[in-house]
């Protein structure tokens, strides 16, 4: 899929713009505007000055968003040479005849379009002077010409000479969000175009972030700059690696459950979540690890972390001991249906998933009663999940050593499927006690499978 990272206001989905948020100081000037008309009547011109890139755009055209009593026109070209289609453009206002109704006139740049600049906005504002000694006198509208040069925000603000009263302020700027908020805007802007996929899957973390952030002169180069860095991810389009990772985490209650869960994106596969993972990891952590290569090696062996209720393996794994274990087939149905056993065949069908649960049965609570006493026996645990896997028909073995060269890893279960593109399943089992599958436990495993496969695939040195 090809990320989108809107710069324009005009390029955002219409469902976004709501969201924007408003422009603090240019709400103050048009509510000080609403209420000087409202007492003294005519209208208000405000020539608005800011650098291309800092929302100026943005801003004006969602203004009614945020005062809903008014409404918002962007002026065209021919309203602004001539007084009868300005006229006709306002009467076209929804709600022109209310004349309690703020209407907000935009006018966006247009100088940058016209040859004769210095006659422009003498001719615009003398009109508007014209306008507020008659049709428009009882009318409240507030005009906004929008510009990033401050030359010709002097000229607008000059032209009202013969009628100062119009004038709202020579020279207002519009400075744009707060440079603190920006990193947080362009995360929401981004994770909306692209389906609610975080910038980190695509290789832009919230580090790289902050830093373009701090170092853009405006929001809207601060989205081009991020935009440009996301133009540069390949891993998806190169070198995708034969290997998936899958952590499987046994679990015996809904609490268990809900943690695991809560680090990944469920109904997308039990994919790895980033921003979950992140937001555990402690101030040390985040300027220590190394956490570019450990989101590298997350998307490039799409890491998954699967929870499996104890109770689907319990009938299963009883008698850990014995080699020649034939496990039950009606057992093997359940197991098959598990969501571990769904993504390990790779027919995963988000459209039918249904969260996993564990509901108190006496079948749970055996199940809990044998797990905390397995906890101590992986290997023989991987080795009976491989069986079991087998006899549902996959190529399955405990206890396979993969390695490249850069590094290796054993894999507690190692699944091979030739006719998939992904055709080995690194399984490494976490069986970790019921009291041990608590959040620093489940970030502090996922940290050292990350960093294990990010050194396999050579995306770090061998520490």
């Amino acid at each position: 899929m090809v990320a989108r990272l809107p710069s324009r206001y005009e390029d955002l989905d219409p469902a976004f713009r709501g969201r924007l948020r408003p422009d603090r100081p240019l709400l103050e000037q048009v509510q000080r505007a609403h209420a000087s008309m409202q007492i003294t009547g005519g209208i208000r011109f405000l020539p608005i000055f800011g650098r291309s890139g800092s929302g100026k755009s943005s801003a004006a055209r969602e203004l009614a968003t945020h005062l809903p009593e008014c409404k918002v026109v962007e002026l065209t070209r021919a309203a602004i040479a001539s007084e009868a289609s300005l006229l006709e453009e306002l009467r076209a206002v929804e709600g022109y005849r209310d004349k309690s109704q703020l209407i907000i006139a935009v006018v966006d740049q247009f100088e940058e379009r016209v040859a004769e600049k210095t006659a422009l906005p003498s001719q615009f504002v003398e009109r508007l002077s014209l306008l507020d000694r008659g049709e428009l006198r009882q009318r409240p509208i507030l005009f906004l010409w929008l510009t990033t040069s401050i030359e010709f925000q002097e000229d607008l603000a000059k032209a009202t000479s013969r009628n100062e009263r119009i004038l709202l302020s020579p020279n207002f700027e519009l400075a744009g969000p707060s440079r603190d908020d920006w990193a947080d805007i362009l995360e929401e802007t981004f994770a909306f175009h692209n389906k609610s996929q975080p910038l980190a899957d695509y290789e832009v973390l919230k580090s790289d972030v902050d830093s373009i952030a701090d170092q853009a002169p405006t929001i809207g180069r601060s989205i081009e700059m991020v935009a440009d860095k996301l133009a540069s991810y390949t891993t998806k389009l190169h070198d995708i690696s034969r290997y998936q990772v899958v952590m499987l985490w046994p679990v015996t209650d809904g609490l268990r459950i809900t943690r695991v869960a809560g680090f990944t994106n469920a109904r997308d596969g039990y994919k790895l979540d980033w921003n979950a993972f992140y937001r555990e990891l402690n101030e040390d952590d985040r300027q220590t690890l190394p956490l570019s290569e450990l989101n590298r090696a997350r998307l490039y062996f799409d890491v998954r972390l699967v929870p499996i209720a104890a109770a689907d393996l319990h009938p299963l794994c009883r008698d850990l001991e014995k080699l020649d274990f034939e496990p039950s087939r009606s057992y093997l149905e359940r197991f098959e249906k598990s969501h571990f056993a769904s993504i390990v065949g790779e027919n995963w069908d988000p459209s039918v998933y249904s969260p996993l649960r564990e509901r108190e049965s006496e079948r749970a609570t055996k199940a809990r009663e044998w797990y905390e006493k397995v906890t101590t026996k992986p290997t023989q645990l991987g080795a009976r999940i491989a069986l079991c896997l087998r006899a549902l028909g996959y190529d399955a073995k405990s206890e396979q050593e993969v390695k490249t060269p850069s590094s290796r890893v054993r894999a507690d279960v190692l699944v091979s499927r030739p006719e998939s593109q992904q055709d080995s399943v690194i399984v490494e089992l976490k069986a970790f006690s019921t009291e041990n599958t608590r959040p620093s436990s489940i970030k502090d495993a996922i940290r050292v499978t990350l960093k294990r496969h990010a050194q396999l695939a050579g995306f770090l040195g061998r520490q």
